[in-house]
């Protein structure tokens, strides 16, 4: 039989406030393409606030589940939105980016109801 110590309560060192305002501003980014009008960054501000402290009061895997889905959701907004800028600025690919638009916004909702 084997023993195995159980994992140390280590801190991620994530900031859910951060990664969820930087994600908003590539939703601004993404929304200009697609000649959307962009929401402010007040709400910005009070979400990131909300959200870490609603992270620092959640479960460990709460935090690890959130943690995951934002790496992932920062990974592919990345790839989106560089595949977008390097179609060019000759024609923009607004319906393209209007779908990215979308699916970044929805994963935003998602995150924070994962802390809610």
């Amino acid at each position: 039989m084997t023993h195995q110590a159980p994992p140390s309560p280590a801190p991620s060192g994530a900031d859910p406030g951060r990664q969820t305002a930087q994600l908003r501003e590539v939703l601004r980014l993404v929304e200009r393409i697609a000649g959307r009008p962009s929401a402010g960054s007040e709400a910005t501000l009070g979400e990131a606030a909300r959200l870490s402290i609603a992270y620092d009061r959640a479960a460990p895997i709460a935090q690890r589940r959130f943690d995951a889905r934002a790496a992932e959701t920062a990974a592919w907004a990345a790839a989106g939105v560089e595949a977008l800028l390097s179609a060019g600025e000759t024609a923009p690919p607004r319906a393209a980016a209007g779908r990215l638009a979308d699916s970044i916004e929805a994963a935003l909702t998602e995150l924070s109801e994962m802390l809610a």
